[in-house]
């Protein structure tokens, strides 16, 4: 009987020791993306032309090239000498956030490094909007305002020049969006308070608004 118990606590310790190894093989990690293609593209005036709200959509996953595109033409840097950014910010404050939802998790666009940095191994598509499409949708991003790069300046200016420069980086992704062949919607019906839990943000980080990205139904 203690060679059979000793045997099973062996048998315990191993299959534990596996399952740990199995939950850190399965741990998020970050998404280096490709240089940002910043030739070809189509006419500023055909891409204005075509830009439109769509709420249909493929499950075809984005390649990460386009998504490294995307992400850039959104809110990247463009100005390397200055660290300036394609979409403006009053003072330059570059004070909204760009997460990125999609099946495999959750990532934070880090435009110095143009990086998507892993921060929650979920899939919480499901949770940025009331639309029931949202959850199928390849990439969701979420637009959060950071007050506190804002200094001591009153909540209202923090929140009309969040909703400002969201404005900016959303209509980037639109164009983009028109020139790649992209369908995207922005979206306000969020609930905003509970997304904010399940993305573990701090106090002073407001959801302003969602977008969604991903080829059209056919």
């Amino acid at each position: 009987m203690r060679k059979k118990g000793i045997a099973l606590g062996v048998f315990v310790f191993v299959f534990l020791a596996v399952g740990v190894d199995l939950v850190h093989s399965q741990e998020l990690r970050d998404i280096k993306l490709l240089k940002s293609q910043i030739e070809g593209g189509r006419p500023l005036m055909q891409v204005l032309k075509d830009r439109q709200s769509l709420r249909e959509f493929s499950p075809k996953e984005i390649p990460l090239q386009v998504l490294s595109n995307l992400v850039w033409a959104a809110c990247g840097i463009n100005r390397p000498d200055s660290g300036k950014r394609t979409a403006p910010s009053a003072n330059n404050v570059q004070n909204i956030d760009l997460y990125v939802a999609m099946a495999g998790g959750l990532y934070l666009y880090e435009p110095k490094e143009h990086v998507l940095k892993a921060v929650l191994a979920e899939d919480i598509r499901a949770a940025t909007g009331r639309q029931a499409f949202v959850k199928d949708v390849p990439v969701n991003l979420i637009y959060v305002a950071d007050f506190s790069k804002f200094g001591g300046r009153p909540d209202e200016e923090k929140n009309f020049y969040s909703g400002v420069h969201t404005g900016y980086i959303s209509q980037n992704v639109y164009l983009f969006c028109a020139s790649e062949g992209l369908a995207t919607v922005v979206r306000g019906l969020v609930d905003r308070e509970a997304l904010a839990k399940t993305m573990k943000l701090r106090p002073e980080q407001k959801v302003m608004l969602a977008q969604s990205v991903g080829y059209p139904k056919k």
